[in-house]
């Protein structure tokens, strides 16, 4: 079995389920007493938070390449970033070190295509909403994506900070978010992409809110982490 390296903590509340997860999967595969072969950099998301509303990113991408490093060091075979928003630093973060970083954008779009699905909509942090470094990657293996408008792009991004990342879950967020999922599928979108890994704590994929399939990025990003990590 590979080591597979997480750097997380942003925030820790998805981060636990990354670890659930990988080592359920690897149960599953394996069976018995088996779990995963994992090491864990988790860091102080409120430091990541700030760097990222004062756009600070060149200060976010020497903090996750030191951890990175640390992970290598290690014996970690592989990288797992355990956010969606912190891939627009991934291609530096993979320059830094000598063992590849498993990107999440390029799990979830392999298995949204194998899907038939072709236009998307996409849930995220208003960073991986707005800015092109998620959206372009999803787009290069031949997605259409759509994002929300400005107001909804407002809640969604809020519910995740202010909510989600703090364990908070509220049904009244849930139905918020079931409407612009609904708004989405009237724009044409045959699924939508949750793109943000505490979105998994609100909405459950296999609910089908507006009878749309959900792509659960936490979830694709484990199946693919373990199925490197017991490859041949």
């Amino acid at each position: 079995m590979r080591r597979i390296g997480l750097i997380g903590g942003m925030s820790w509340e998805s981060t636990a389920e990354y670890y659930r997860l990988l080592n359920t999967l690897v149960a599953q595969r394996l069976g018995g007493l088996h779990s995963a072969d994992l090491l864990l950099a988790s860091v102080d998301f409120a430091v990541v938070e700030q760097m990222q509303s004062q756009g600070r990113w060149d200060d976010a991408a020497a903090l996750l390449v030191r951890e990175a490093r640390v992970l290598e060091a290690g014996g970690a075979d592989f990288l797992v970033l355990c956010t969606n928003t912190m891939h627009k630093l991934a291609d530096r973060v993979q320059a830094a070190v000598g063992i590849d970083l498993l990107h999440l954008a390029d799990a979830t779009a392999e298995a949204v295509v194998a899907s038939g699905v072709r236009r998307v909509g996409l849930l995220g942090t208003r960073f991986t909403m707005e800015q092109d470094f998620y959206t372009d990657r999803l787009r290069g293996h031949g997605l259409d994506v759509v994002v929300p408008g400005a107001d909804d792009r407002r809640l969604v991004d809020t519910v995740i900070y202010d909510e989600l990342c703090r364990g908070v879950v509220r049904e009244q967020s849930r139905r918020e978010y079931e409407r612009v999922v609904a708004a989405l599928v009237d724009e044409g979108c045959a699924a939508v992409v949750l793109g943000c890994t505490e979105i998994e704590l609100l909405l459950d994929p296999s609910e089908r809110p507006a009878g749309a399939p959900l792509f659960a990025t936490t979830r694709l990003h484990c199946e693919a982490a373990v199925d490197r990590a017991l490859a041949p």
